[in-house]
């Protein structure tokens, strides 16, 4: 059974709470429970794997799709308070493609087990409905990731992404090789390489090992927008 704070966590951001019956939260209690991953971390792999409904309590995760050749792009990230219904993907038997989910940071979550959140969306239209609205939101997630891949520059997508990272990290420092960012990305180190590079000579970025403090703001967002 969950402490009192983390009771009072799920209640929080398990919406549909209080529209369960006693009954109804008895078993979610029953059957959630605590679990800490470290960073890098894989959580979930494809549609064979089924981990359940995850709430992160800190720490972040990453959501992502993997192509044949290896390729990485990231579709979303959460952090938290966020629920992710993704990792209980074999109930979703309309999702068609494999996502993959790592923690991106040191991570501690709550899993409910996907047979009792199926169960109770079959018996509380809350809960349905919860998970209607979040799978509603991951799409949304998704089709501005596809929306940034088929009809952004690159130049503009990767300012998107700095710009992204620093208000994640609350910092003007991005502390990311340029593989890292690839991947994210979906692209080649290489092309990451030569435009932070043509930052750096425009100004927006200062490189060094491991690291890419931005150093006007302004300019970037004036690229991303």
């Amino acid at each position: 059974m969950p402490s009192s704070e983390d009771l009072r966590f799920i209640q929080k951001h398990f919406d549909f709470w209080d529209k369960l019956t006693p009954q109804q939260k008895a078993v979610m209690l029953e059957n959630i429970v605590p679990m800490t991953y470290r960073q890098g971390q894989n959580i979930h792999r494809g549609d064979n794997d089924c981990v359940g409904v995850i709430l992160i309590k800190s720490g972040r995760l990453r959501t992502y799709i993997l192509s044949e050749d290896g390729k990485e792009v990231t579709l979303f990230r959460q952090g938290e308070g966020d629920s992710c219904i993704l990792s209980a993907s074999c109930m979703l038997k309309n999702i068609t493609f494999d996502v993959h989910i790592d923690a991106e940071k040191d991570s501690e979550v709550f899993v409910l087990s996907t047979v009792v959140f199926e169960q109770l969306c079959y018996e509380n239209v809350y809960v349905e409905n919860f998970s209607y609205r979040i799978t509603t939101s991951r799409f949304s997630d998704v089709m501005w990731a596809m929306e940034q891949i088929l009809f952004m520059s690159f130049q503009k997508r990767l300012a998107i992404f700095l710009t992204d990272q620093i208000a994640l990290d609350g910092s003007d420092c991005v502390t990311m090789t340029h593989e890292a960012i690839a991947n994210h990305m979906g692209s080649a180190r290489e092309v990451v390489s030569r435009m932070l590079k043509y930052f750096q000579n425009e100004g927006i970025v200062e490189l060094s090992r491991g690291d890419i403090k931005i150093t006007n703001k302004k300019k970037l967002r004036t690229m991303a927008s």
